[in-house]
């Protein structure tokens, strides 16, 4: 299923040019909106700081926790295996997890669990920014899912914890 899943979306890459950007765009750039408004929150004081240290905090984790699993577990990439085409060049590294994706839901996650309406839209912009992955070549829909859960639940657990220290307002 998740080859399945992959090929259908995969195949649609390179049928529109403007598409294909849009998706090399999400997948290249994406990364530096969650940095923006992490930036701006840490400018605010009380809460709003909070929130961008956890955040912080857990895309810390996240990264620790990709390259363990980097180190111990190789899937290979849907282009080492396959002859598909892949819009941009990538490291020949595992494809399990998404650094990408995984560092969106991270950051999202934890906004979500203050702020409602800014953590759904960037919950969305994670979701989008995991199906570019997919589009551009670069991992498998199982790579995508997996990573949401690791930033979800790592950013979920780091939130809890600071509920339990009383650390929230």
């Amino acid at each position: 299923m998740d080859l399945k899943l992959f090929l259908a979306i995969n195949r649609l890459a390179g049928r529109s040019w403007f598409l294909d950007r849009c998706m090399i765009l999400v997948s290249q750039k994406m990364r530096y909106i969650y940095f923006l408004i992490l930036f701006f929150l840490w400018l605010k004081k009380g809460r709003e700081r909070k929130m961008a240290i956890d955040a912080g905090i857990s895309v810390l984790i996240c990264l620790v926790s990709n390259r363990l699993i980097k180190l111990l577990w190789f899937r290979p990439r849907p282009f080492l295996k396959r002859r598909i085409g892949i819009l941009i060049p990538s490291l020949m590294d595992s494809s399990f997890p998404s650094k990408h994706t995984i560092l969106a839901f991270a950051v999202s996650t934890i906004i979500f669990l203050h702020h409602r309406v800014l953590g759904i839209i960037l919950h969305g912009l994670s979701w989008l920014t995991g199906f570019s992955r997919i589009w551009i070549g670069h991992h498998y829909p199982f790579d995508i899912i997996g990573s949401a859960f690791l930033g979800t639940f790592t950013s979920v657990l780091l939130h809890q914890r600071r509920e339990l220290e009383g650390w929230e307002e």
